[in-house]
Order: structure tokens, then C-alpha cells, then sequence
């Protein structure tokens, strides 16, 4: 099985050995199916993120206060009450992240849940002549290998990533809310994330498809193998199987040396323009502190766009997984492709007794 080439379309139906793989489209519309059936889980997974990132942005800014305080003469019970504050929120943060785990995970299994259960009802469904024709390598491999692959998406980086993009977003909106200008530059620093993320994202999707289809290849030459084990033996095919098999083995290899210069590329970039914004509001802060900015404010802008690294860091980790995922959920998909067989016109000839006849049967 491959992916689509470019220029076809991939909602197609199967051809011979060949399981369809669903377009972005049919994609994006079946994850949407999936959100609607569990709304009201996923509206409370967003709302207690939300929450969280509010309160994970007490700290920095309340220490900005402080360092304005200090430097203004204030007593030690002022600094103090800060204190006690940023405690609070981080405690509050704790808690609201808690519980947004637990809802987040609780969806994700109840998707996943969904997804396997349609994933049966569509493999049994299935013609007997498609799944001849296609194998059951392919088969095996989306139900077992994609199957697994979506699990652990939804139940582990779906929430990670949704959680992690929620505070990324406050981060930043409350680094333009201290200063505009600093704001400005935090964002004119995290440039190079988006160049180097915009590259592999147009990459990754068609070299993951790729992926899976090797995978489903090798999986269909190792379950022949096996099962022809006697007759293999007995019409010595073994050097021939032998090669199949490592001609399958070698385009997996490709394929995953292929994902893994992907990640090579994007992870120095990335850890490259991490230090970029935060440099460029000490450096800008630092000619325009005690003018139109204060020294504190300076502090907090740098510490929010350095506790920006931690979401960011949680979405590109799974970056790789969400691609390889989206990459399983099409090929999961691409069984609804598969036409079901048309229904035989008018009632089909009645067997006349349990007698069965063979004639001009001959072995060859």
C-alpha cells in the first residue's frame, strides 16, 4: 500500500492490493464528527485549560511587582504578600491543570473507544475479494499499528498539546499587555519557529503515509511468509522470499531515515530561537528601562517569553506523534472508502437439494 501521489486524489475506491487512504478532508471532517459526539468533554477540557494558563500567568508578572517595589523602597510585608500571591496562583494552576488532565484523558479514551469500534464494523464490512486482494498485512497493520498509534495521541498528546498551545497563547497576549514593543519583539524572535515548524509540517504528513505503507508492506511479506512456510519449503522459494523480505525491510528503513532527517532539521532550529525573543526584550528593555518602561516590567516580559519554552517544547515533542497520528487516522478512515458490494438483483437461484457436483475439475 502507498500513499496518493501528488496530483490524485486519495478518496478512492480500492484498487487491487491497494486499501484506500482518506483525503485531509474526510479527515478533518471525521475529527470533527468525534468532537461533536463528546462536546460537552471537550468544551470543559478547554475551559479548565484556559483557566490554568490565566493562572500560570500570575507569576512572572507578580514578580515584576515585586522587583518595582523593591526598587521604590517598599517594606518587607509588601514583598511578602507578593509572595504569598504567586504561591496561591501557582497552587490554583496545579489544581485547574489537574483536572484538565483528567478530562482531556477521559475524552481521549472515549474517542478512541469510538474509533476502534467503527474501525470493526467497517473491517467486517468489508469485501472478501478487496481484503484478498489487498492483504491482510494492510489490514492488521491499520487496526493494530494506527489503531495504537491514535490511542496514544488522544489519550497522551492530544491534551498535552491542546494544553500546552492554550498557555502559549495567554503567554504571549499578556507579553503584549505589559509592553506592545516587547511584545513585538518576543514574537519577531519566535520567526524562525514558524519557518522551521512551516517547512516540516508541508513534509511530514506525505513522508509519514509513506511510513505506514512500508510498514503495511513488510507486515504483508512476513504474514505470506508465514503462512506459505510448507509450500515455500517445498518449492524452495526461500532465497526468493528471503529477498522480499529485505526489499521490504530496506523501504521501511528508507521511509523512517526519511521522517527521521524531518525531525533533525527542525529541533536544532527550534532550540536555536528559543534564547532569540527573550535576548531581544533584555536588549530593547535594557536602553528603555526607567523611561518609557519600568525595570520590572523588562523582568516580567523576559521570564513570560523564557516560560513560553515549556509549551513549546510539549508541542513540538509531540509534533512528530501528531503528524504520524493524522497519518494513521487517514489510513484508519480509508476503509469507509472501500464501495460495499452491490446487492444481487431479484431473489438468486435456489439450490436444488444439498448435493454438490464438480464437473470438469482438473489440478494444475
Amino acid at each position: 500500500m502507498t500513499g496518493s501521489a501528488p496530483g490524485t486524489s486519495p478518496d478512492r475506491a480500492a484498487m487491487p492490493g491497494v486499501l484506500p487512504v482518506a483525503e485531509p478532508g474526510r479527515v478533518r471532517r471525521a475529527a470533527l464528527r468525534l468532537i461533536r459526539l463528546d462536546g460537552r468533554a471537550f468544551a470543559g477540557m478547554i475551559a479548565l485549560n484556559a483557566l490554568a494558563a490565566v493562572a500560570g500567568l500570575a507569576g512572572p508578572w507578580l514578580l515584576g511587582r515585586i522587583i518595582d517595589a523593591v526598587k521604590s523602597g517598599a517594606g518587607a510585608a509588601a514583598v511578602d504578600r507578593l509572595a504569598l500571591a504567586i504561591l496561591a496562583a501557582a497552587l490554583v494552576q496545579l489544581v485547574l491543570s489537574r483536572y484538565a488532565g483528567h478530562v482531556g484523558h477521559r475524552f481521549g479514551e472515549r474517542t478512541l473507544a469510538r474509533i476502534r469500534e467503527r474501525f470493526t464494523e467497517r473491517a467486517l464490512d468489508l469485501p472478501v475479494s478487496v481484503v484478498e486482494r489487498a492483504g491482510t498485512g494492510d489490514l492488521t497493520t491499520r487496526g493494530t499499528t494506527d489503531v495504537a498509534a491514535l490511542g496514544a495521541t488522544l489519550r497522551d498528546a492530544g491534551p498535552d498539546v491542546l494544553i500546552a498551545a492554550v498557555q502559549a497563547a495567554f503567554i504571549l497576549a499578556a507579553v503584549f499587555v505589559l509592553d506592545p514593543l516587547l511584545g513585538a519583539c518576543g514574537v519577531l524572535g519566535l520567526l524562525g519557529i514558524w519557518f522551521a515548524a512551516r517547512w516540516y509540517l508541508r513534509r511530514a504528513v506525505p513522508a509519514y503515509l509513506a511510513e505506514g505503507a512500508a510498514n503495511s508492506a513488510l507486515a504483508e511479506q512476513l504474514a505470506a511468509t508465514t503462512a506459505g512456510a510448507r509450500t515455500v519449503a517445498a518449492l524452495r522459494l526461500e532465497h526468493r522470499r528471503i529477498a522480499a523480505c529485505q526489499a521490504a525491510i530496506g523501504e521501511c528503513r528508507r521511509t523512517r531515515v526519511r521522517t527521521l532527517f524531518l525531525r533533525s532539521v527542525l529541533f536544532p532550529v527550534v532550540d536555536v530561537s528559543y534564547a532569540v525573543p527573550v535576548a531581544g526584550v533584555l536588549l530593547v528593555g535594557g536602553f528603555m528601562a526607567n523611561g518609557s518602561m519600568t525595570l520590572g516590567t523588562v523582568v516580567a516580559a523576559a521570564l513570560y517569553l523564557r516560560q513560553l519554552g515549556q509549551p513549546l517544547d510539549t508541542i513540538l515533542l509531540h509534533l512528530e506523534g501528531m503528524q504520524s497520528s493524522g497519518a494513521s487516522f487517514a489510513r484508519v478512515e480509508g476503509l469507509a472508502l472501500v464501495p460495499s458490494p452491490a446487492p444481487a438483483a431479484g431473489p438468486g437461484p435456489v439450490p436444488d437439494g444439498d448435493r454438490l457436483v464438480a464437473a470438469g475439475v482438473r489440478y494444475a
